[in-house]
């Protein structure tokens, strides 16, 4: 990948393919789910070919997302484990918002509200994973009991509202959060958006370049 003397490299082309990949498939599993779920939102079934169709490709994009999401969250996790210095990170999460990090641990690779969001990730889709072969018609929801159906189809709605809560919160610091969309998209950083928001991976990356 190529990189000027101003910029460094944040994401691999596999991490940015990997990323789009889930995303998209992310989307078109919230579009079809809420069709299914809300009769408010059956339209959306529309984009996909009708409510059948919907209920046909809906469980199917989700192995897609689940295969996707662990790839990345094989890639991920050792940069998202939490420290003592996230809770100090969170503690001062006002100066964070009015650009006052200086007054923060200064973050890893991750900073703790984005390792929030990776674990709230991994959890939410292992629940919607096992709920959804639950109440997966024809396939496997013959083999459970009614009680344990009804069970699932709550599991799996309320963790769909919690990752869809949090992907938005994700999508709007990512807007806040000048350059961050840039970089998942060229795969790049410039070295002053990184000692800003991420100066601890900064520090660690630059010691590894050649005459540090």
């Amino acid at each position: 990948m190529r990189k000027d003397r101003d910029s460094v490299v944040r994401y691999s082309a596999g991490d940015r393919f990997v990323h789009w990949t889930v995303a998209l498939a992310f989307v078109l599993l919230a579009l079809s789910g809420l069709a299914l779920f809300q009769p408010g939102y059956f339209y959306l079934s529309e984009l996909f070919g009708g409510g059948t169709w919907s209920r046909i490709l809906h469980p199917f994009i989700g192995i897609v997302l689940v295969l996707f999401f662990a790839q990345m969250a094989v890639r991920m996790w050792r940069w998202n484990r939490l420290t003592p210095n996230d809770g100090k990170w969170l503690a001062g999460i006002r100066d964070v918002v009015v650009n006052r990090e200086d007054r923060v641990p200064a973050p890893g690779r991750y900073n703790a509200g984005q390792k929030l969001l990776f674990w709230t990730m991994v959890t939410t889709i292992a629940l919607l994973l096992l709920s959804g072969f639950v109440i997966w018609r024809p396939w496997f929801a013959p083999y459970f009991s009614p009680e344990l159906w009804r069970v699932a189809v709550v599991v799996h709605a309320v963790a769909a509202f919690v990752i869809i809560a949090g992907i938005i919160v994700h999508i709007y610091a990512s807007i806040w959060t000048v350059g961050s969309i840039p970089a998942m998209v060229r795969g790049t950083v410039s070295r002053g958006w990184a000692r800003q928001h991420h100066g601890a991976w900064y520090d660690e990356i630059s010691k590894k370049e050649p005459g540090a």
